[in-house]
């Protein structure tokens, strides 16, 4: 039996392509995960494994579909050929039921990671060069210090009655954020 593996990394990205090609080299399976290579649970990569039996081929479209690390590779591999099942990657020609195959996929595991270990280095070294320049990353405030102030003392206020004059509720819409927003910036005063 063939059995066929997918993955995308996010939940926006479509996993056709890769089920088309699967179908196309007959796999008489298909599992597909819409999840990080990173991520430790593939639901439907234990699923794949575990429909997997003897004389059978497991086969993906990539060598990237099935993990990001040589070691994570390297070790479903090995889980795979000690339960007598091959793996087969479609676009890189790889097909572990021989020596070669084996050496190949090594080869080219390694040169992924390498690949992807150079991505995060130019991402890392990008956002330091960026930081030297002064721009920093990540999301803006939601509230400025001013509003913070107003918040705080909003939330301080107390009516005649000794009770809070103003709800959480009444700071987000008057600041036109979310209570929980008010609420952390609260919790840092």
């Amino acid at each position: 039996m063939r059995i066929g593996y997918g993955r995308v990394s996010t939940r926006d990205q479509n996993p056709d392509a890769q089920e088309d090609a699967l179908t196309a080299a007959g796999c008489d399976r298909i599992f597909i995960d819409k999840a990080s290579g990173k991520l430790a649970s593939r639901p439907e990569l234990d699923k794949a494994l575990l429909t997997a039996r003897e004389g059978d081929q497991f086969v993906i479209t990539k060598l990237d579909r099935l993990g990001r690390s040589t070691k994570n590779l390297l070790e479903l591999s090995e889980h795979l050929r000690s339960h007598g099942v091959t793996l087969v990657v479609l676009d890189q020609g790889i097909d572990t039921s021989n020596p070669a195959g084996r050496l190949f996929f090594t080869i080219i595991g390694a040169i992924a990671e390498f690949e992807h270990s150079m991505m995060v280095e130019r991402t890392h070294d990008g956002l330091a060069a960026a930081r030297a320049r002064g721009r920093v990353g990540g999301r803006k405030k939601a509230l400025r210090p001013r509003q913070v102030e107003l918040a705080q003392r909003m939330y301080d206020e107390l009516g005649d009655d000794g009770k809070r004059k103003h709800t959480v509720q009444d700071i987000a819409d008057e600041l036109g954020v979310a209570r929980t927003t008010i609420y952390r910036y609260l919790e840092r005063a």
